[in-house]
């Protein structure tokens, strides 16, 4: 049995998200079924975003931290539950010999293969749509993904202060806006690619759309690179 590290933070909420997805995607009778997860949880890390359009620090040497503590306690592999944070993927990877599941690189691979020939609408931070990581590894598996325009600040209202301010209630109107007009521009399917979208996801996904959630997708592939069963995602 691997340990898997989790590099967290994130926000802590969406950490929280993510093993609980792992435990609910693992095959399981009994306590001992389950995987060994060991979370470092470092709410230090600067904002990603902020980063990635030149308005604050790199959040690297606070995510090299986590990285540290996390190779000192032995954990075989690293995730991140942050899609934004996976912008600069490439950048952390080099900082570590400890490998990384890719969770864009996963997504990618389960949208090309669960949802072949549709356009992915791509609901994420502005870092995110800006950096154009997730045209990228969805382009790379021969998907076409549009983002929104005239609603985009909506959705970073719903994540900010939403989800990371505790509204978690917040009304979904904006996230519906938002919906309706990647719909509008061709899209069937919707990828939620913000980890605080993930962690309401059971709100959103009551919306009538076909939603795709990455941190259900990385939580999978996580328990089966951990060497234990998994229910489909």
């Amino acid at each position: 049995m691997k340990i898997i590290g989790v590099i967290g933070g994130m926000g802590p909420l969406a950490t929280a998200d993510l093993y609980k997805k792992i435990i609910y995607f693992t095959v399981a009778e009994k306590d001992q079924d389950h995987s060994h997860v060991i979370i470092d949880s470092n709410p230090k890390i600067p904002d990603r975003t902020d980063y990635i359009l030149h308005r604050g620090p790199s959040p690297i040497p606070e995510i090299v931290k986590s990285i540290r503590r996390l190779e000192a306690a032995g954990c075989d592999f690293l995730i991140m539950p942050c899609n934004t944070a996976h912008t600069i993927i490439e950048e952390i990877k080099k900082t570590t010999k400890v490998p990384f599941l890719n969770m864009m690189e996963e997504t990618a691979k389960y949208v090309a293969k669960k949802h072949p020939g549709e356009i992915i609408g791509l609901l994420a931070t502005d870092g995110t749509v800006y950096s154009g990581a997730y045209h990228k590894y969805l382009e790379k598996e021969g998907v076409k993904v549009v983002t929104p325009s005239e609603n985009q600040e909506k959705v970073m209202d719903f994540i900010f202060k939403g989800v990371k301010s505790g509204n978690v209630m917040m009304s979904l109107k904006g996230i519906e806006d938002a919906v309706k007009e990647l719909t509008e521009k061709g899209a069937s399917v919707i990828l939620l690619g913000c980890t605080e979208l993930s962690a309401v996801s059971d709100r959103i996904k009551e919306l009538d759309y076909v939603f795709v959630d990455p941190l259900d997708i990385l939580a999978h592939a996580a328990v089966i690179k951990g060497g234990k069963k998994a229910k489909e995602v």
